[in-house]
Parts: C-alpha cells; sequence; structure tokens
C-alpha cells in the first residue's frame, strides 16, 4: 500500500519514528540504531505495511534495500515482521549477508527471538536468495547508522531512551538496565555517547 512516505521527523526514538507528512503523523517501528535527520530537513522513509485482524503496523528504513532484506526475512518459514525486524536490529544487512553465507547459526541465534529452529530455516531458505540480499554490498561494509544522527540527548534520558528500545523488543526492566550497563562499559564514554551504538551493543550483549 505504501512504498514511502516523505515528510519531517516529529518525533524518534532507538527504535522508531513519527513522520509528519502533511500534517498527518504515521508512527514507524525502525530497526535499533535507524536515525533521520531532525526536522526542518525532509526525509523519506521506505515503508512496509503488516496487515492483522487486531493491528495495522508500520514498518520504516532508511533505504529501500533494508526494507527489501526485511520482506525477504518474512519469506522465511516462521519468521513475522516482529522477527525480522529483530533480525536487522542485529545485524545489518552485510553482516545477515555474511552469516548466511558463512551458515554462522551462532549469530542468528545471539539475537533476541531468534531460536535455534528459527536460525536454521533463515540459513536455509535464503542462502539461495543471498545475491539479492548483497546487492550494492561491498564486503568491508559496516554498521548502517547513518552519518547524520543526530546529537545525543542528556545522560539521564539517553540511558532511558536506550532502556526503554530494549523493552519494546521484549527484554524486561531489569534485563535492558544490565544489558545498557554492560554496553557503557564496553563502549567508553565517547562511544557511548551515540545512542544508536550504544542500544545496538546492548542489544546483541
Amino acid at each position: 500500500m505504501y512504498d514511502y512516505l516523505e515528510g519531517t521527523v516529529a518525533s524518534q526514538t532507538p527504535a522508531g519514528v513519527v513522520l509528519d507528512v502533511g500534517g498527518v503523523g504515521y508512527q514507524l517501528s525502525t530497526p535499533l540504531g535507524t536515525s533521520f535527520p531532525a526536522s526542518p530537513a525532509r526525509v523519506r522513509v521506505w515503508t512496509h505495511l503488516a496487515v492483522r485482524e487486531d493491528a495495522h503496523t508500520l514498518y520504516g528504513f532508511a533505504d529501500a534495500a533494508t526494507r527489501d532484506a526485511f520482506r525477504t526475512l518474512l519469506r522465511v518459514k516462521g519468521v513475522g515482521p516482529r522477527a525480522a525486524l529483530a533480525v536487522l536490529s542485529g545485524l545489518n544487512r552485510a553482516e545477515l549477508c555474511r552469516a548466511i553465507q558463512e551458515e554462522d547459526l551462532a549469530r542468528l541465534t545471539a539475537i533476541k527471538g531468534v531460536g535455534k529452529k528459527t536460525g536454521e530455516q533463515i540459513l536455509l531458505d535464503l542462502r539461495d536468495r543471498i545475491g539479492a540480499l548483497s546487492a550494492g554490498l561491498g564486503c568491508e561494509d559496516g554498521l548502517l547508522i547513518p552519518a547524520s544522527a543526530p546529537s545525543s540527548p542528556s545522560a539521564s534520558g539517553q540511558l532511558d531512551d536506550a532502556v526503554s528500545a530494549l523493552c519494546s523488543l521484549g527484554f524486561s526492566e531489569k534485563e535492558a538496565k544490565k544489558r545498557i550497563e554492560r554496553a557503557l562499559v564496553e563502549l567508553g564514554d565517547e562511544e557511548a555517547a551515540d545512542i544508536a551504538r550504544l542500544v545496538q551493543t546492548a542489544f546483541r550483549g
């Protein structure tokens, strides 16, 4: 129904964004670490609409290739939108391709919500689709954290947002706080100031 939406960012968290399109606010769930330039800059968000009997949920992505990778994951038996989003929160597209090429089950099952059976199914179903997934990628591609990410919030607000992001993905508040604390130690002060990197590191830990 929607290919993309273009507008200005009304608000964003590590796990989602509200995009103002002509005075209408669209709430989109995004992979952890996705950031968009703040208003008044106009941004384009590539979308996927998941329809269920009890909810219509919009998912947003910084580029069409990541959105297409999300849709490819949805073709895997047993993988729904929430699991597909979790995979792309734990691994960017380049890392996902490498995990499939190397049949790295451990890397997939390290993601919360991806068990052994689901991980094996991803490897099985996507090994013949690796060409489409890896289109345009170089072997040295790193984390997909946009260079235009907004400045980090205050320390206390940063930690609260990071904990909320993990809780929205199924972690208990206690576990989320533990992971954030470990990520702070691992990253050090300078890198931990980037909330996207902080949440990604905590999610993987």
